[in-house]
């Protein structure tokens, strides 16, 4: 054999080895991925088979690992998730799931009896310290930078009767009076024990299920840097969350803590002290040190910098088709942490509606630095404040939201963001539609049945960053301006728009029911006398809007809205494009009917027809 043979030979045998090596890893990586079971019958003891279920999901989360699945079955259980460790790649993650079809929850919360009866319909219960264990709730006040506690003490703790809370009175006082308009509880922690006061109005609690908060959380790592994680599928509620600002750790009944790459679907979060889902930032020694104050802030964009806020390490969430509701600051919060993320398909309801406490950060979905971030899809109603982005919203789309009966404040609030934003095809259906504090936005076929406010801010100079990334290109004023208005219907509402020093362009868009246009608009189509009539209906498991049209709307002449007709930013010079960096191009409407391209239809419905309309806007689960 010559010497050129024994090298083809050789190299032959060598990647020959590289294919059986690659084919053994693989076939491993397939072995090693196991399914891991949780009955309410299990036993920790056990194997964590089907056959022998483990009895908590922290049995299971020790032992798995990327690739993994964690099966639990229907029941209730009273332990908080602490992931230990996440996936390895999008393909790659630990999946935890409620088997299929079986009604799986999840609870911060625990049984109580031994209740007394002390007066009118007030019972008392003494509780050990030591049931609490390091962590006790009714001794945790809530606080922190713009929290306003109106003048008392609030905790984190809860009482439940029959899954429903209770509300927490400033004063014992007011607790053995006889019940007025809400049954109250009061808590006093003292050095052994813990004692609770509550309104049980005609009932025995001993004879009914009454639980009270014990665990902060229910499904959150401790440690940041848990990657790529599911979580499908479950009831999950009553926690003890604390106060969630933008400058310190966000804590919420689920959350991703400074991690990437999470998807959180078909679950029903509810029952939160503070938040329902977060995807924020971590805890360090400067949290709630800011003063309220945007110097503060941007001392923790700083901080946050230095501590791997970047496109490879966090964020990328997908938060989609949970029903999320009674939680007191906001539904889904987000500061930093989730960037280039996806909130569609949710039903967010009830956020901050008893109001005991106030502050500066309550909404049904609450994100500073929505970057490259979309919203879709989501219907959220009987909120404080619908959708709110704060500072950094940059390469976001939020298009075919259903927003109604939120208020006293808006369905959406754009606060010193430099854009570039687009906001298109939604339904903004309460009093209040829209409040802009930013530029660089475009809003396009929208159905704005609310009043709208708009106005410079030019006290504090925020951030932009350079194109889908996290990094810090410059800081701006907001002078006003800089923000486009295509093919909107507006009902009823004056456009409050100052003389703007950045320029604005307002072209096709449609004014009914005495709405006043700007003077920035462009030939636009007024018709004062005719009210469109909307209605929203529930039918059977539908929700249909109902809407006049006039027979005027098919013979207005509008544009397409795309990526060339809007150009750049004035402040941040980028261009108007999808939040995944695609051309932009809004050539569907609401339910996804492709328009006309040459002449689309005003609003957010393509070519509906004439006379009153009724469109299924929603299903009802």
């Amino acid at each position: 054999m010559n010497t050129l043979s024994v090298l083809k030979y050789f190299l032959s045998c060598f990647f020959l080895c590289l294919v059986l090596n690659s084919f053994s890893i693989s076939k491993l990586d397939i072995e090693e991925s196991r399914e891991f079971h949780v009955s309410v019958n299990g036993n920790d003891h056990n194997d964590g088979s089907a056959e022998m279920p483990y009895r908590s999901l922290m049995a299971a989360v020790r032992v798995a690992g990327p690739g993994d699945v964690i099966t639990v079955y229907q029941g209730t259980y009273r332990e908080r998730i602490n992931p230990v460790r996440g996936g390895l790649s999008d393909q790659n993650r630990i999946v935890y799931q409620a088997a299929p079809g079986e009604r799986v929850v999840i609870k911060g919360s625990e049984v109580i009896k031994g209740w007394v009866k002390k007066l009118n319909d007030t019972w008392k219960v003494v509780i050990p310290n030591s049931f609490f264990g390091d962590f006790n709730p009714y001794n945790d006040v809530i606080h922190g930078d713009w929290f306003n506690p109106q003048e008392r003490l609030h905790h984190t703790g809860a009482v439940y009767m029959n899954e429903h809370w209770l509300t927490e009175a400033a004063k014992l006082e007011e607790v053995l009076q006889p019940v007025k308009e809400k049954p109250l509880w009061f808590a006093r922690v003292g050095e052994e024990n813990t004692t609770i006061w509550a309104q049980f109005e005609g009932v025995d609690p001993n004879l009914n299920e009454i639980e009270i908060n014990v665990r902060q959380t229910v499904f959150y790592p401790e440690k940041t840097g848990i990657n790529y994680i599911t979580v499908r599928g479950f009831i999950m509620m009553h926690a003890a969350t604390p106060w969630a600002p933008p400058t310190a750790e966000q804590i919420g009944l689920i959350g991703t803590h400074w991690s990437k790459g999470w998807i959180i679907e078909n679950n029903v979060i509810s029952y939160s002290t503070c938040v329902g889902i977060t995807l924020g930032k971590y805890g360090d020694k400067w949290d709630n040190t800011s003063e309220d104050s945007a110097e503060g802030y941007v001392k923790t964009i700083g901080r946050a910098l230095e501590n791997g806020w970047s496109a490879e390490n966090i964020g990328r969430h997908s938060v989609r088709n949970n029903r999320i509701s009674h939680c007191e600051q906001a539904g889904i919060v987000g500061s930093l942490g989730g960037v280039f993320s996806n909130i569609t398909g949710n039903v967010i309801h009830d956020i901050h509606v008893r109001r005991l406490f106030s502050g500066h950060e309550m909404s049904g979905i609450k994100i500073h630095g929505a970057v490259d971030f979309l919203i879709e899809g989501n219907q959220v109603y009987r909120t404080y404040r619908g959708i709110w982005l704060d500072w950094m919203t940059q390469g976001a789309r939020i298009t075919g939201n259903l927003l109604y009966d939120n208020g006293p404040e808006q369905d959406l609030y754009l606060e010193v963001n430099h854009g570039p934003f687009v906001v298109d095809n939604n339904l903004f259906l309460s009093p209040r539609a829209l409040k802009d504090r930013s530029q660089g936005g475009v809003y396009a076929h929208n159905l704005i049945a609310g009043s709208i406010k708009f106005w410079p801010e030019l006290y504090r100079s925020t951030p932009y960053l350079e194109a889908h990334s996290t990094e810090i290109k410059g800081f701006s004023h907001h002078p006003g301006g800089d923000n486009h208005f295509f093919n909107n219907i507006f009902v009823g509402s004056e456009l409050d728009i100052y003389d703007s020093i950045q320029p604005m362009q307002m072209i096709g868009n449609v004014y009914l029911d005495n709405a006043k246009p700007s003077k920035h608009d462009l030939d636009p189509l007024v018709i004062s006398d005719f009210d469109p009539d909307i209605r929203l209906i529930e039918e059977g498991r539908s929700l249909h809007l109902q809407m006049l049209f006039h027979h005027s709307f098919k013979n207005y002449d509008n544009i397409l809205v795309a990526t060339k007709l809007l150009g750049r930013t004035v402040v941040s010079g980028h261009p108007y494009l999808n939040h995944d960096a695609s051309p932009l191009k809004i050539d569907t409407d609401y339910f996804g009917i492709n328009r006309n391209e040459t002449d689309p239809f005003p609003g957010p419905f393509e070519r509906p027809g004439e006379g009153r309309i009724k469109f299924n806007v929603w299903r009802i689960d």
